[in-house]
């Protein structure tokens, strides 16, 4: 099952989460892509806990499906190689600070020397201008500094991260989404200048560059923090697990001492909640009347509903909710995601060859494609995996070529 990118490629030099993760989005839709580690040393993710027998777990899922070589950019011979290689691929993705690849002789010019319709992928914590282009950053700056953390926690305690660098993730989704929208921008130019409606000169870049700054990212994943404060002068406060937009909604015990998690703004869905705790009579209080009004009584409206929960299990609380077709769920952790029958019925987890443990689980593609499923088709190998099939199979140097760059630590 190839994917609906077959045929597409992409040449990873990036490190670390957010880059690469745009780059494995792609795999996982069938793009065949070529990671490039420093030799030796390797992508810093490899160095990410949690391990088993000393083999870094998170590296393997963050990196699935790809082609593993090594290649030092820092020196002249690596450099040109890359520039060597360019003709082979539709796609670079990079994460360098502004300007390293310039001091390495890999301009944006000299990329589009090689290769005039590559889409080249920036990925920078700050973006490639303005005074904090140079600056390093990490997902949790990128949190912090996009609006996220501020707004999560409890109201009358310190912001809160959320143990995962979610900034990392969202910027990669960003990047792979620019990347398909730069692809139909050159696959459209491409069919206007065959028409002759473009003009076709030789000479100009027909690909393109983008600039994704994670911070910018955060933000725009929070994009109702702006129009909110530029129209009602509102800076958004942390409310717990309090819902700011619906009511009832937040998290509740049951019970047995399990947590979930309620929701549902919609008149229709507040009244099967309602009728799950058997208070058909809030359907017709005036003060619930609108989601607007049950905002505006959120605190006692989420009493009612705590208490009902706390008085009952698990069990038969979801078996109330289910009834009535209300909008409550289990606050699930990893191992009740397993054994989920809605998980797997999907095969939301898949088995995937492993060089070093045989099968690992994952989390599967997402979303699904009808008529041309993507697939996984191994975790992340080690450094260097793939170099003599790519250098000697697929660019054509020599087996003797390729020992004297290893030798030379090129690769």
């Amino acid at each position: 099952m190839p994917g609906p990118l077959e045929g597409l490629r992409i040449l990873d030099i990036a490190t670390i989460i957010a880059a690469p993760s745009a780059a494995t989005l792609l795999g996982d839709y069938g793009a065949d892509v070529v990671k490039v580690e420093l030799p030796g040393a390797g992508d810093g993710a490899r160095g990410f806990p949690p391990y088993k027998e000393g083999k870094p777990l998170w590296f393997k899922v963050l990196n699935r499906g790809k082609r593993f070589i090594t290649l030092d950019l820092r020196k002249p011979e690596g450099s040109a190689l890359l520039l060597e290689m360019l003709p082979k691929f539709d796609i670079l993705i990079e994460n360098f600070r502004p300007g390293t690849l310039d001091a390495w002789g890999l301009t944006s010019k000299a990329l589009w020397k090689a290769n005039p319709s590559l889409v080249i992928l920036r990925t920078t914590g700050f973006g490639q201008t303005g005074p904090s282009k140079d600056k390093p950053g990490f997902a949790r700056l990128f949190e912090a500094l996009g609006g996220l953390t501020h707004i999560t926690g409890e109201v009358d305690r310190e912001p809160m991260h959320s143990g995962y660098p979610l900034a990392d993730n969202i910027g990669g989704l960003f990047g792979a989404v620019s990347l398909m929208a730069a692809l139909w921008r050159l696959e459209r130019s491409a069919r206007l200048r065959a028409e002759g409606k473009l003009p076709n000169d030789p000479s100009a870049p027909t690909g393109e560059e983008i600039d994704l700054s994670l911070t910018e990212s955060m933000l725009k994943l929070l994009e109702i923090l702006v129009i909110e404060h530029d129209q009602l002068g509102v800076v958004r406060q942390r409310s717990g697990n309090a819902n700011q937009y619906s009511a009832p909604a937040t998290v509740f015990k049951t019970r047995d001492e399990r947590w979930v998690s309620l929701a549902g703004s919609t008149n229709a869905l507040f009244a099967c909640n309602c009728r799950a705790i058997d208070r058909a009579d809030l359907i017709v209080d005036p003060r619930f009347e609108s989601n607007g009004t049950r905002v505006g009584h959120a605190v006692e409206l989420n009493g009612v509903f705590r208490q009902w929960i706390a008085e009952r299990d698990l069990r038969d609380v979801m078996a109330a909710f289910d009834a009535s077709g209300g909008t409550l769920s289990p606050v699930y952790d990893i191992e009740q995601i397993f054994a989920d029958e809605q998980m797997q019925a999907r095969s939301a987890i898949t088995s995937v060859p492993d060089e070093d443990f045989g099968i690992v689980k994952m989390a599967n593609v997402v979303p699904r494609f009808t008529n041309n499923p993507g697939s996984i088709e191994h975790s992340a190998k080690a450094i260097g995996a793939d170099n003599y099939n790519f250098y000697y199979e697929t660019l054509g140097l020599s087996k003797q070529a390729v020992e004297e760059l290893t030798e030379k630590g090129i690769i």
